[in-house]
């Protein structure tokens, strides 16, 4: 078992899974205090390295496309201090950070782990029920809906349209994004059959953040909802084969005049096309082609 312990945080491996625990110290992050220990699975990483500084150094984790919920939702916008797969390690503790590093390599080379994106998540995500308090509102879920309820700090117009509650069959998508310099952050939620997204100030499904100590918490949010939706991989696994067969059709003659069971075939194809449409995984020029060749059918 190889452990390196500082006040960063304890970081732990036990030839199988990686545990990853926060310090207590107080530069160390709300977000990562209140994620506590991950469990990481040896086959979630694609790789780990370890950088000297004159001072200290840092031990990075990578892991594998897809693999944790928490970097699809936030789009590894998450940096010092809230990554949780960063640790600060000593100078007196250096020795030990590149034992670790030859351990956990030796582990990947082993159990031959492959580096390439995964088509499901290898991690939990946060538990629910989760709420956070940040910005112009407060974002929490149960893991069946969210609800979004403005502070007296939210844009007229948007207070006044009152709370949400956002079923998680109405999401397609969640985003978080920190502020950067004099531009505020945001986290997103994408709705079925929403209007154009507005600026997320007057954005009923946004929360807008201000860059104060408690945003990177909502990052939590976006995690425990993106888990639930589904794998990016899989949308893209699954539009493939209709637009193949689109692409058939669009090529062959066009057939003669179909029997009662084929009709019924094409009317689901279309049903199929219309929510793939909805979903957002077809774009308006794919759904229109694809239509237009299985319409050809009936």
């Amino acid at each position: 078992m190889a452990e390196i312990l500082q006040k960063d945080g304890t970081w732990a491996f036990d030839g199988d899974a990686l545990r990853l625990a926060p310090g207590r110290d107080k530069n160390v992050s709300l977000l990562r205090k209140t994620l506590g220990e991950l469990v990481l699975p040896l086959r979630a990483l694609a790789g780990v390295s370890f950088e000297q500084g004159k001072k200290t150094g840092r031990l990075r984790l990578r892991l594998r496309d897809g693999a944790d919920p928490l970097l699809l939702a936030t789009g590894g916008r998450l940096t010092e201090p809230h990554d949780p797969y960063q640790l600060i390690v000593e100078s007196g503790r250096y020795g030990v950070a590149e034992y670790f590093v030859d351990e956990v390599r030796n582990a990947l080379l082993l159990d031959q782990v492959p580096a390439d994106p995964v088509d499901a998540y290898l991690l939990p995500g946060p538990a629910v029920p989760v709420s956070v308090s940040a910005g112009d509102g407060t974002a929490s879920f149960d893991g069946e809906q969210v609800r979004l309820e403005w502070n007296w700090k939210t844009e007229d117009a948007k207070a006044a349209a009152g709370a949400r509650t956002l079923a998680l069959s109405e999401i397609t998508g969640v985003q978080w994004h920190p502020g950067v310099g004099l531009e505020n952050g945001f986290l997103r939620f994408t709705v079925r059959n929403a209007p154009a997204k507005a600026p997320p100030k007057y954005d009923p499904n946004a929360v807008e953040l201000w860059n104060f100590r408690k945003d990177p918490l909502m990052a939590l949010v976006a995690a425990a909802v993106q888990v639930r939706l589904p794998h990016p991989a899989t949308q893209v696994r699954d539009v493939r084969p209709v637009l193949a067969e689109a692409a058939l059709a669009a090529s062959a003659p066009a057939p003669a005049p179909a029997v009662e069971d084929g009709h019924d075939a094409v009317l689901r194809r279309l049903r199929e096309l219309g929510e793939l449409h909805r979903s957002g995984v077809l774009t308006d020029e794919e759904f229109a082609v694809a239509k237009r060749a299985i319409l050809r059918k009936m």
